[in-house]
């Protein structure tokens, strides 16, 4: 009977403790709920986020969650309007997240203490009204990769610790308030780069990896300077100026103290009153002794004055209004000095309107590595005709390859000579490894040429629909991203940071950079067009419907996005934009793709429907409808992320890398 009861007790204690345990691990899964909800409840003052208590159970199926093994990985949480605050101790609780993106919210205040999320790969808090300084608490996210902290208002310097983070691939800070010097980064992982809009100062600091990046990461901060930029570092000037006189002045006397005087009676700063009273008493003399001299001086200088004024009077040669005197003559050099400067001023604008009207015109920051003669003189070979245009390949003779564009005078009919050199040089300020640069440009009367990088590999039209020589097989669904990615990047890059728009985008205006990266060409040119319908069925299918058939209409942000969802089908079907159904069924769509692709498995599919819907959602009808082009550039991001995430850190034994 005693065993049986023993027997009882034990099965008793072993059920608690299982029971206990079970309930820790309950709480430590729920932790992850709590913390979400602390959040919630301190940034989102509208209550837009479901989160409450009652469905905590289910925390991992919130917006913008997903977990692993009931914790939570990942957290996208962007433009929502959130509004409040980005307290401590909420977000920091969750131990195993790699991504948290709060990007395009109103959150204000100071970035907290991150240096909990030991697991961090990604952070976005871009688009925001942080204040306060760099989060010091990065350098311990040794995980980190990626680091957005773009358009906010942190002001302090960009700590030199970031030399630090070795796996740093993404680092944007642009847009803000940073000042001092910029960090000697050197990591070889670094891809991405941008600190443009914020009061950074001195010398970029000259390393193979900030060398990669070129003048278009340091754009709009005055008093930056060095090699990268082009711009000479001049050595600092003494605070007050360079001394008014180099001659020596003469010491004052030094009067002999008794050295056998007793030191009773010492004041603060170590002298005797005796001995103060004897330096005061030398001071009171040598002064006095100054303002006798400088009386002297001045009683010898009016003396002198006088005769030579009486000099002048009794002279018969010279006449009273020949006579000048000191101050008159300091007048008039004032004025000639003035009159130099202002003739200077004007033939200075003289030889500004003759070099423009007959030279090259380099964009800012560009080097003239040739003349119009050499340009001309070149060998020429037809790339293509455009809506606005004929482009040239150009051979110098120092073996440069430039390509030319010559804009179709009949489609710039009323564009004044400074309306086109204006924008000109708007345009010729954009610097993005997804853009075609423009280097420089050439307008006489009629006559207007475009001048920018030759890309050796060609159109994506060629690498999707194949050429004269080769035939194009269909892309496999990384490149199709890779070049949704590189495309989405140079437009967000127009459209947001420089307010400006393509208006033209089609594949044949997508050229291949040196690594296959895409490159967006001929862009922002519309503007200066004539709007008229075009003839090629092709081009037309690009166009956004508000903007058909619609003179003086001009091109929209939200027009490019549609032409950007055409461009994007035409890359995942291998169709022209002509071949693609007027009404776009994602079911035929999706057959389509798959009719010209052997796809393995169900995971691919997958992938590439997510781009197909990235694509259709760009190509609706509603302008309202539309995406803006940097939520595309964030969709895409996410996409790849979640790939990464996939093939990387989910390991076949259940955990996360």
């Amino acid at each position: 009977m005693l065993l049986v009861l023993l027997s009882k007790a034990c099965l008793v204690l072993s059920l608690c403790t299982l029971a206990t345990v079970a309930s820790s691990v309950n709480l430590l899964q729920l932790s992850d709920a709590a913390a979400l909800l602390a959040f919630k409840s301190k940034a989102d003052l509208k209550d837009i986020l479901p989160y409450t208590h009652n469905t905590s159970f289910n925390f991992c199926q919130w917006q913008g969650v997903k977990c692993f093994q009931r914790k939570v990985a990942r957290l996208v949480v962007q433009g929502l309007d959130l509004g409040g605050v980005f307290a401590p101790d909420t977000l920091s609780r969750l131990d195993q997240l790699r991504v948290l993106s709060l990007q395009s919210n109103s959150l204000t205040g100071p970035i907290p203490d991150l240096s909990k999320l030991i697991n961090l790969k990604s952070l976005f808090l871009d688009h925001n009204s942080f204040t306060g300084s760099f989060p010091h608490s990065i350098f311990s996210l040794h995980r980190v990769r990626t680091l957005d902290l773009s358009y906010n208002n942190l002001t302090g310097a960009i700590p030199a610790k970031l030399i630090s983070l070795e796996r740093l691939y993404y680092l944007c800070l642009e847009w803000n308030n940073f000042n001092g010097s910029i960090p000697p980064l050197n990591q070889s992982s670094l891809q991405t780069f941008n600190v443009s809009f914020n009061n950074l100062t001195g010398a970029i600091p000259v390393t193979p990896t900030l060398l990669r990046f070129g003048p278009s990461a340091f754009l709009s901060n005055p008093s930056l300077c060095g090699k990268i930029i082009e711009k000479e570092c001049r050595p600092s000037s003494p605070f007050f100026g360079p001394l008014a006189s180099t001659t020596a002045v003469a010491p004052p006397p030094v009067i002999a103290i008794d050295q056998s005087e007793n030191l009773h009676g010492v004041d603060f700063d170590g002298q005797s009153p005796k001995g103060k009273h004897k330096r005061t008493v030398a001071v009171i003399i040598g002064f006095s002794s100054a303002l006798f001299v400088l009386a002297g001086s001045l009683l010898c200088f009016v003396i002198a004055i006088k005769k030579i004024r009486n000099q002048q009077k009794d002279s018969k040669g010279v006449s009273a209004s020949e006579s000048v005197t000191a101050p008159e003559t300091v007048a008039v050099m004032q004025i000639d000095q003035q009159e130099n400067e202002l003739e200077e001023r004007v033939k200075r604008v003289q030889r500004m309107h003759v070099s423009k009207s007959g030279n090259l015109l380099f964009c800012a920051g560009e080097t003239q590595l040739y003349t119009l003669d050499q340009l001309m003189r070149g060998s020429a070979e037809l790339l293509g005709r455009g809506t606005i245009g004929t482009t040239y390949k150009a051979v110098l003779d120092n073996r440069l390859i430039v390509s030319v564009k010559r804009l179709d005078s009949s489609k710039l009919v009323g564009t004044a000579r400074g309306v086109f050199e204006g924008h000109m040089e708007s345009v010729g300020g954009l610097r993005h490894p997804n853009l075609v640069p423009l280097r420089a440009y050439f307008q006489n009367g009629e006559e207007r040429l475009l001048i920018y990088d030759y890309q050796h590999n060609g159109s994506l039209f060629s690498l999707i629909h194949g050429s004269k020589s080769t035939r194009a097989k269909p892309l496999h669904w990384t490149s199709c991203l890779k070049i949704a990615e590189d495309v989405a990047q140079g437009l967000s890059y127009i459209h947001q940071a420089w307010r400006l728009v393509h208006g033209n985008l089609k594949s044949t205006n997508i050229l291949l950079g040196p690594d296959f990266e895409a490159c967006v060409a001929d862009y922002c040119l519309t503007v200066l067009a004539n709007s008229t319908p075009d003839d090629d069925p092709d081009n037309a299918a690009y166009k956004a419907p508000e903007t058909r058939d619609k003179h003086n209409h001009q091109a929209t942000a939200k027009s490019d996005v549609y032409s950007y969802g055409i461009l994007l089908l035409e890359v995942l079907t291998g169709k022209l934009p002509s071949e693609l159904p007027a009404v776009i069924v994602p079911y035929e769509i999706m057959k389509c793709i798959k009719s010209c692709r052997e796809l393995d498995d169900g995971v691919q599919e997958n992938r590439l429907e997510m781009l197909l819907e990235v694509a259709i959602t760009c190509s609706l009808t509603s302008t309202e409808q539309r995406p803006t082009m940097w939520q595309v550039l964030k969709v895409l991001q996410e996409i790849k992320e979640t790939v990464l995430m996939e093939d990387a850190e989910l390991d076949p034994h259940g955990g996360l890398s």
